[in-house]
């Protein structure tokens, strides 16, 4: 990796840093996005030893500045939430692009990033899988247990599987090792056994 990568980090890190959000991760509160980011380049890297520098980027860029497209902007409901989802990749996948050549990269590069943080070719491109597996390990680490808070265990079981079965077999295993509540652990190993 050249200096490239390490100004294109420190850009992404720059502007996930006023994340008004903040996350509680491994005793530290800092700004939602920014501490993501950092976990994803963590999980692609655990994943994927070998990374190639796009995969490190979509992981370090996948949710620039986020917060800045709400939920609350598009209706209530499963309908809203895809419209959202669909909208924030479509933003992601141009702002990273745009700030990879704002550092010196190539477009071809930029267009690979755009494209593992769109997940586009998933299942089939081994790089958005590992992208795809990395956030959701992500989501199990820093979002389990408000999000059982939230819905109930048997209402999380069922998105637990709902995000296990969008993982490859390597990632479920390490979905399975993360250290997590008792009732945490229960829920994913309940997961784990449905179909």
């Amino acid at each position: 990796m050249d200096d490239r990568y390490d100004r294109a980090v420190a850009a992404v890190d720059a502007a996930n840093a006023d994340d008004p959000n903040t996350i509680m991760v491994r005793g530290v509160e800092r700004p939602k996005e920014q501490a993501h980011a950092e976990l994803m380049t963590e999980w692609v890297q655990r994943l994927d030893p070998e990374a190639e520098v796009a995969q490190l980027l979509a992981a370090r860029a996948h949710h620039l500045r986020r917060w800045a497209l709400p939920r609350s902007s598009y209706p209530d409901g499963r309908a809203g939430y895809l419209r959202w989802r669909l909208a924030l990749r479509d933003r992601h996948g141009v702002e990273v692009a745009e700030l990879l050549k704002g550092v010196g990269y190539e477009p071809e590069t930029a267009e690979r990033v755009r494209s593992i943080v769109r997940k586009e070719h998933l299942r089939t491109d081994p790089a958005v899988q590992t992208h795809e597996d990395a956030l959701c390990l992500v989501f199990l680490e820093t979002q389990f247990d408000a999000l059982t808070d939230q819905l109930g265990d048997d209402k999380t079981v069922d998105v637990v599987r709902k995000t296990l079965a969008k993982m490859s077999p390597a990632a479920i295993q390490a979905a399975l090792a993360l250290t997590l509540s008792e009732s945490g652990r229960r829920i994913v190993e309940r997961a784990a056994a449905q179909p």
